[in-house]
């Protein structure tokens, strides 16, 4: 069964970085297409960056230019680098591995002055 665990959320001012993490176990990390997706209170949860085991990219438009996704598959672990980060930023985010139903508990960021 996939567990995933994220880390590194906190408070931080608008124009501020936070680094995410997100631990995965329970499946053949370096094959899988990994997520970070994002909740604010009130709002669907969405897609914010994507990364194919071999480090393709993409993200969303809202995002672009300020967050980083990466990986190291020796650690099974995926990244959310954030930067200039904005009060809309606010959420709880949440990393997935492709195509399966599990999600972990997520970690929480607050953007606030």
């Amino acid at each position: 069964q996939v567990q995933l665990v994220e880390s590194g959320g906190g408070l931080v001012q608008p124009g501020g970085s936070l680094r995410l993490s997100c631990a995965v176990s329970g499946t053949i990390f370096r094959l899988y297409t990994m997520g970070w997706y994002r909740q604010a209170p009130g709002n669907q949860r969405e897609l914010v960056a994507r990364i194919t085991g071999g480090g393709v990219t993409n993200y969303a438009d809202s995002v672009k230019g300020r967050f980083t996704i990466s990986r190291d598959n020796a650690k099974k672990t995926v990244y959310l680098q954030m930067n200039s980060l904005k009060f809309e930023d606010t959420a709880v985010y949440y990393c997935k591995v492709d195509g399966d139903l599990h999600w972990g508990q997520g970690t929480q960021v607050t953007v606030s002055s």
